[in-house]
């Protein structure tokens, strides 16, 4: 349209569609207050322009601008127009109740604007409303399509595109829920709360008014840590591409989505686990509290003596469940459940989740019982279980897992090439011998190896690895001698047990003999482990350090050893078995333990004053990931009655168990190694009787102090006496003050004694809460002032964290509403941060209950 005027009449046209509009008000609209003196000869020929121009660009064009009375009008099918098609778009994407269906006809739908409506007529009364009424429909796409991907999961993408619309628009309530709601599920929660803030200035400032219910609603679940979808899961990336699985995976699919309880079995290297994960992978948009992986193996070699608490526990955990709430004080609600199984269904109650309980075989009746409970007391609850055998719950839909289907040798080679076991064990080799392909020379061999291992995936893995030393032929006939040979002593056994077992059998006597003393060793470990606890544990004078991380790279290569984030290395569950029972036949099991408990309880000790520093969040994250080993060596250290070293791994791992909210399992641990041996040294049972006494009383016990106490007149540690004296005021705060301030005063004289910063500072905020509680506030900030400088100078975020509650409730106090919310927004970081749930860490009193609200709140 190269003539401006012929284009306002298109223009004109267009946002009247369908409807006829008089020859007076098209003058009016193309030349304004400056007409033609010959109006309608005018625009007869921009009229006889427009429909040269249109025909020039499609032939029978032209018939589009129609003379109707009393003027002319523009005859256009809707879905002919950009915003046609946008609306037809955005009308399927409302119907469809699937959120990823709806974000790609929404994309789709927003792809159409390749800028700003009318864009040349924008101060043109005739496009006025048209362009605000497009503009409203765009925004309006925009919040429901992120809404659509918030549900799929997609939190990231969200926050990316909404950062400059939310600043665009920044009154659009809707579109600042989903940028808060997204921001939140990233664990960005300071900006989610922050984002709040700005909404509510703006809409004070320019309208008057505060944001709409249900956007505050969202706000106070974000601080509290309510929100649904909080997390999306804990699924782990893969690293490899699950082939031959597709049918499987569909079907485990459509399983889950009709019962709450699905159990896959099957034998061992089967590959559950990767298909339930697989499965599941799909499903996280159904789910707004995530998609979770819950590992129920546990140890090896249960015993009676196991300090390895309930798979209830296991999922907490897995969850971010914490006993208690936030710091601690004041003592668990004493209308909250008791036992862990309680507590857990109590606290997932309104959850929409879906759980994959992984290798339940080892705890079937417990796991069988949780399910139970779960599905009971949680309706938004989904289980997707993983076993050797059912669960044996009413209900229960059990899928057995079958192998990778298998090709006839005899089959075309490109029939051979379709089986999922071929086409695994190619993609395997392939990775291992670059180069390697399915032809048809090596089909038949391929196809006959794949049927000779029954399509079991891990077989397959195995075998698929010596293909670039030995080639297929060869490694079909020596696993073919290696199943002959131990066909008599697996009679027992299913045959695809059998099968793995050879498979496992075959690649062990192919390693060298440091590669084998490296794999069973190995197996020593929980749940992963790094390569430096590896050169630790599993080196010796048969096994220089300086050669674990070749050896161990080679066990990677032969698919015996899994790499997984971190980097950490783990081993699957049936070569670990393997590898424990070849570390029984070698008589090495018990030093072993003593080495895995002594590497351990080292990592443990170098790892608590950290926790009282700068590193607390890297060391408190590496604690973490060794969870499982640290409670596998209190397991070896208490089965070998191992009193002081059992004592020095739960004195190093208390103050992390409390920093976690583990205090159950802090209290099992420290319960079960003092009834070790009542002759242990005195110090150190005095000091876990100290962290025991002070968790009991957070957790609603009673407890009587001076006996706690009494326990260090026989042991010569004034450190500990000082820690022990802090830690029993700290958890009294709300209960007995009188006895908590005389504490705390003794504290701060004994960590003065011996020097002990960190301590002073501890003792120091807990004087200021107990004297706000106590109505002092002179004697509080004083104190507080002084404990958050201390903590400010130790770099602790938990006693910054600490420290700044009872600040925030002096300046609130005072009116100093500026200071209230800087320290209140610092405080939400250093929460967020530490994965306490933000506004419920100074509960215990109703002035610190009040701090939080009331600084967020002020003008």
């Amino acid at each position: 349209m190269p003539e401006a005027k012929v284009r306002t009449l298109l223009a004109v046209l267009l946002a009247h569609r369908g409807r006829p509009l008089s020859v007076a008000r098209l003058v009016e609209q193309i030349w304004g207050d400056d007409p033609p003196e010959h109006p309608a000869p005018a625009l007869q020929r921009k009229i006889w322009q427009l429909r040269r121009t249109l025909d020039q660009a499609e032939p029978g064009a032209r018939a589009l601008v129609e003379s109707r009375p009393p003027g002319y009008a523009l005859r256009v099918e809707e879905t002919a127009v950009d915003a046609g098609s946008f609306r037809a778009l955005t009308g399927r994407a409302r119907e469809s109740a699937d959120p990823r269906e709806r974000a790609r006809l929404l994309t789709e739908a927003l792809g159409l604007w390749r800028g700003p409506a009318y864009a040349d007529f924008t101060e043109a009364d005739f496009a006025r409303a048209e362009i605000n009424r497009l503009e409203e429909e765009r925004l309006l796409a925009v919040e429901e399509r992120a809404e659509a991907l918030l549900e799929a999961g997609e939190h990231d993408r969200v926050v990316a595109e909404l950062g400059e619309l939310v600043a665009a628009h920044p009154v659009r309530e809707r579109l600042r829920a989903a940028h808060m709601r997204a921001l939140h599920r990233l664990g960005r929660q300071s900006e989610a709360l922050g984002s709040f803030r700005e909404l509510r200035s703006h809409l004070r400032e320019e309208q008057g008014v505060d944001p709409e219910p249900a956007v505050v609603a969202l706000h106070q679940e974000i601080l509290e840590q309510r929100v649904a979808g909080g997390s999306g899961g804990n699924l782990p990336a893969a690293l490899t591409l699950l082939v031959g699985r597709d049918d499987a995976v569909a079907d485990v699919r459509a399983l889950v989505s009709e019962g709450r309880l699905v159990t896959l079995t099957g034998s061992g290297g089967v590959g559950k686990t990767r298909l339930a994960v697989a499965a599941a992978q799909g499903l996280v948009g159904e789910y707004p509290d995530g998609v979770w992986l819950v590992e129920l193996a546990g140890p090896r070699e249960p015993s009676e003596t196991s300090v390895s608490g309930p798979p209830a526990e296991t999922v907490a955990v897995t969850l971010d469940l914490r006993d208690g709430a936030g710091l601690g004080r004041g003592g668990r609600d004493q209308r909250a459940p008791r036992g862990e199984l309680t507590r857990l269904v109590h606290a997932v109650r309104g959850w929409r989740a879906l759980l994959i309980l992984d290798s339940c075989e080892h705890v079937v009746d417990q796991a069988a019982e949780l399910a139970g409970a779960l599905l009971r007391g949680a309706p938004g609850i989904r289980v997707l279980a993983t076993s050797r055998e059912p669960l044996g719950h009413a209900g229960e839909v059990v899928w057995t897992v079958p192998p990778l289907d298998v090709p006839d040798p005899d089959a075309d080679p490109a029939e051979i090439a379709r089986a999922g076991a071929v086409r695994l064990f190619v993609a395997r080799a392939s990775a291992a011998a670059p180069g390697f392909r399915l032809d048809a020379g090596n089909a038949a061999d391929v196809a006959t190896l794949c049927r000779r291992l029954d399509g079991v995936p891990l077989a397959l893995e195995l075998a698929a690895t010596r293909v670039r030393a030995l080639g297929v032929r060869d490694v079909l006939c020596r696993l073919d001698d290696r199943f002959r040979l131990l066909a008599s002593g697996h009679r027992g056994a299913p045959p695809r047990q059998q099968t793995l077992q050879a498979v496992i059998d075959w690649s062990w006597d192919l390693l060298t003999p440091r590669e084998r003393v490296l794999l069973s060793r190995l197996a020593i470990f929980g749940e992963g482990f790094t390569l430096e606890a590896a050169e630790a544990v599993c080196s010796g004078p048969d096994l220089p350090e300086a050669d674990v991380p070749d050896l161990l790279a080679r066990l990677v290569d032969r698919s015996l050893v899994a790499v997984v984030e971190g980097p950490r290395y783990r081993l699957l569950e049936s070569v670990a078995e393997y590898g424990l029972r070849r570390l029984c036949e070698a008589g090495e099991l018990p030093a072993l333990r003593r080495r895995h408990t002594r590497h351990y309880l080292e990592l443990a000790e170098r790892a608590e004053p950290l926790l009282r520093g700068p590193a607390q969040f890297e060391t408190t994250r590496r604690l973490d990931e060794a969870a499982a080993n640290l409670r596998l060596a209190l397991d070896g250290a208490v089965r070998e009655r191992a009193a002081e070293f059992a004592l020095r791994l739960v004195d190093a791992l208390a103050w992390y168990w409390f920093l976690r909210g583990r205090w159950s399992e802090a209290l099992r641990s420290m319960d079960c190694v003092l009834a070790i041996d009542p002759a242990a040294p005195a110090r150190l049972r005095a000091r876990v009787g100290a962290w025991e006494a002070g968790i009991t009383v957070l957790n609603g016990g009673p407890v009587d102090p001076r006996a706690v106490l009494g326990r260090f007149d026989l042991a010569e540690d004034p450190s500990g006496r000082a820690r022990a004296e802090w830690f029993l005021s700290f958890a009294l705060y709300g209960g007995d003050l009188r006895t908590a301030e005389s504490l705390a005063d003794r504290a701060l004289a004994g960590f003065r004694a011996v020097g002990d910063a960190w301590g002073v500072a501890a003792a120091l905020t807990t004087r200021a809460a107990q004297a706000i509680a106590g109505g002092d506030l002179v004697t509080a900030e004083d104190a507080g002032e002084r404990g958050l400088a201390a903590f400010d100078r130790i770099g602790d975020p938990w006693g910054r964290l600490y420290a700044m509650e009872s600040l925030t409730v002096l300046a609130e106090a005072h009116g100093d509403h500026a200071r209230a919310r800087r320290l209140h927004e610092e405080s939400l970081r250093l929460a967020d941060k530490l994965g306490l749930p933000v506004g419920t860490w100074a509960r215990g009193t109703p002035i610190a209950e009040a701090a939080p609200r009331n600084a967020d709140d002020c003008r």
